[in-house]
């Protein structure tokens, strides 16, 4: 399974638990909004990522783009959604 099947699969599973009106996230992870348009995707990633070299760039540039105040609600993440998947699939290799 690629990463980007599992980052949908947690995004569909993300999608039929907030249809219940329960926004379930994993113990040990987060959920980041990822986009380059108005609509987001969203991805629910381990927190562990947060502290890697390559997703620390991504957040800088979300500090650069948003500052504290993120549309979404939660961490938005302003580059394609290849690029951070790309991204996180290298993360989850380098475990």
């Amino acid at each position: 399974m690629t990463i980007r099947q599992m980052l949908k699969r947690s995004l569909s599973s993300e999608k039929r638990s907030n249809s219940t009106g329960s926004a379930d996230v994993p113990k040990g992870h987060c959920v980041v909004y990822v986009g380059e348009s108005e609509h987001k995707q969203r991805f629910v990633i381990p927190i562990s990522h947060l502290n890697h070299h390559s997703f620390q760039d991504l957040l800088c540039q979300a500090e650069e783009e948003y500052g504290f105040h993120h549309p979404m609600g939660g961490l938005t993440i302003p580059c394609s959604e290849d690029l951070f998947v790309d991204v996180a699939s290298r993360l989850r290799r380098s475990i």
